[in-house]
C-alpha cells in the first residue's frame, strides 16, 4: 500500500468514527489498530492530524481516537521515531489538559497515550508532564493520574526525575481542597513511593546506582505530614482509604528517626479506622508495610504497641470468612502477613498472647488463633522453631471446628504440632 492510500484509508475511517452505531464506532477503532499493526507511524500520524485539525470534534469521538492509538502504541511504540514521538506527546498532553473539569474517559484515555508512549520516550514524556507543573498552582488531576500510572509502568525511567516532581507538588499540597484532588494526590504519592521503592530493590539494574533513599526521605516526610495529620481526618471514606494505602509505602522511605517519632500516633490512627470501614483489606495492607517498615529500622516504639496491635489483629483473623467475597479473604492474608512480621520482631510476645486463645471455648477465636499459628510456623523462617518448641503439644482441633477456613497445604504442616481428628 502506497504512503498516499495508507493515509486516504485512515482518513476515511476516521471519518466514520463520528457514527451514531456504537457498534460501528467499536469496529472502526478496531480497523485503525489493525491498520497501525502494519504501519504504525503513518497511522499515528493520521489520527494526531485528524484530532489537530478537527477541533471542535466532541470529546467521546476524540477519546475513542486517543484509545485507539494508545492500543497501537502499547505494542509498536518501539518503532517511533523521535519526531513522531514528540508529536504525539505534545498531542496527548494538550488533549488531557484541555478543560479543567473533569471528563474521565477522554482525560485517562490521553493518558494511557502518554504511558505507553512513556515505556519508550519516558524522558520526553516527563518533560512535558514538568511542564505541566506550574509554581503555586494545583496540577491537572489527569497529570497526577499519569505520573503516577508512569511510575508504576516505567519505575526505572520515572525514579530519576521524582525530586523534581515531588518538588514542584510538595508546595501546593496544601491548597488542594476538593476531596477528588487530595485523593490524584493520595494515588501519585503512592505510586511514587512504590515506585521508589521497586528502584532501590534493584539497583543493579537501575541506570543510576548511586540512588539512595536519602535522595526521597525528607519531601516523602513532608508529604506524610499532610497526609496523615491533616487528611486523614477527614469524614470522606474513599479519602481516607487513598490516604492509608499511601502512607504504607510512603513509611519505607522516611527518615528512621522520623518513623520512629511518628509510630506512636501513626499506629493507633491505623487501628482506629478498623471501627469505621467495613471494607478493610486496605487497612491490613498497609498496616503491614508500616510494620514491615518498623521492623526493618529496629523500631523501639513497637513494642509499646503491640498489645493493641496484636488485639486488634486478632479481632480481624476471627472474623467469618466469605468465599464470595475476595476482598475479605485478602484481608486475612494481609492480616496474616502483619502477624508474621511481628513474630519475627516479638515472637515470646506474640505466643504470650496467642497460647490462652487456644484454650477459650469460643469457636471463632479458637479457629482464628490457631490459623494464625499455622500461618506463622510455616512462614517465619528460623524464628518458627522457636515458635513451636514454645507451643504445648498436641493441640487438638476437631475438623469440623474450621469449616470456613481454606485448609493448610499438607507439605507446610511437618512441624506444626496440631492434630486434627
Amino acid at each position: 500500500m502506497t504512503e498516499s492510500s495508507m493515509k486516504k484509508l485512515a482518513s476515511t475511517l476516521l471519518d466514520a468514527i463520528t457514527d451514531k452505531d456504537p457498534l460501528v464506532q467499536e469496529q472502526v477503532c478496531s480497523a485503525l489498530c489493525s491498520l497501525g499493526e502494519v504501519r504504525p507511524v503513518e497511522t499515528l500520524r493520521a489520527c494526531e492530524e485528524y484530532l489537530r485539525q478537527h477541533d471542535k470534534l466532541v470529546h467521546p469521538y476524540r477519546a475513542a481516537v486517543l484509545r485507539a492509538m494508545e492500543r497501537v502504541l502499547s505494542s509498536r511504540a518501539s518503532e517511533l521515531d523521535k519526531d513522531t514521538a514528540s508529536t504525539i506527546i505534545l498531542l496527548a498532553s494538550n488533549e488531557m489538559t484541555k478543560t479543567k473539569d473533569l471528563v474521565w474517559d477522554w482525560q485517562q484515555a490521553a493518558s494511557g497515550v502518554l504511558v505507553a508512549v512513556g515505556k519508550q520516550f519516558i524522558s520526553k514524556v516527563m518533560e512535558e508532564l514538568l511542564r505541566r507543573l506550574h509554581p503555586g498552582t494545583l496540577p491537572h488531576c489527569a497529570v497526577l493520574h499519569t505520573l503516577a500510572s508512569l511510575s508504576v509502568a516505567n519505575a526505572f525511567g520515572v525514579v530519576p526525575f521524582l525530586p523534581s516532581v515531588l518538588s514542584s507538588l510538595l508546595p501546593v499540597l496544601g491548597m488542594a481542597k476538593q476531596d477528588t484532588v487530595r485523593v490524584a494526590f493520595c494515588s501519585a504519592l503512592q505510586r511514587f513511593s512504590e515506585g521508589a521503592l521497586e528502584y532501590l530493590a534493584n539497583l543493579d539494574r537501575a541506570p543510576d546506582p548511586t540512588v539512595r533513599k536519602d535522595a526521597f526521605a525528607t519531601d516523602i516526610f513532608s508529604a506524610y505530614d499532610v497526609l496523615f495529620h491533616q487528611w486523614l481526618q477527614s469524614r470522606e471514606a474513599k479519602l481516607r482509604l487513598a490516604v492509608v494505602e499511601a502512607l504504607g509505602p510512603m513509611s519505607h522511605l522516611l527518615p528512621s528517626e522520623r518513623l520512629e517519632e511518628q509510630l506512636p500516633k501513626l499506629l493507633p490512627g491505623i487501628l482506629a479506622l478498623y471501627k469505621k470501614h467495613a471494607e478493610t483489606f486496605y487497612l491490613s495492607k498497609s498496616l503491614g508495610q508500616i510494620l514491615e517498615a518498623a521492623v526493618s529500622v529496629g523500631s523501639r516504639t513497637l513494642e509499646t504497641q503491640l498489645d493493641a496491635l496484636l488485639a486488634a489483629l486478632h479481632s480481624q483473623i476471627c472474623v467469618p470468612v466469605e468465599s464470595s467475597s475476595p476482598l475479605v479473604m485478602s484481608n486475612q492474608k494481609e492480616v496474616l502477613r502483619c502477624f508474621t512480621v511481628l513474630a519475627c520482631s516479638s515472637p515470646d510476645r506474640l505466643l504470650a498472647f496467642l497460647l490462652p486463645r487456644l484454650d477459650t471455648s469460643n469457636e471463632r477465636t479458637r479457629v482464628g488463633t490457631l490459623q494464625v499459628v499455622r500461618h506463622v510456623i510455616n512462614s517465619a523462617g528460623s524464628t518458627n522453631t522457636r515458635i513451636t518448641l514454645m507451643l504445648p503439644s498436641p493441640v487438638t482441633l476437631k475438623h469440623e471446628d474450621c469449616p470456613a477456613r481454606a485448609p493448610p497445604q499438607p507439605a507446610d504442616l511437618t512441624a506444626l504440632p496440631v492434630s486434627v481428628v
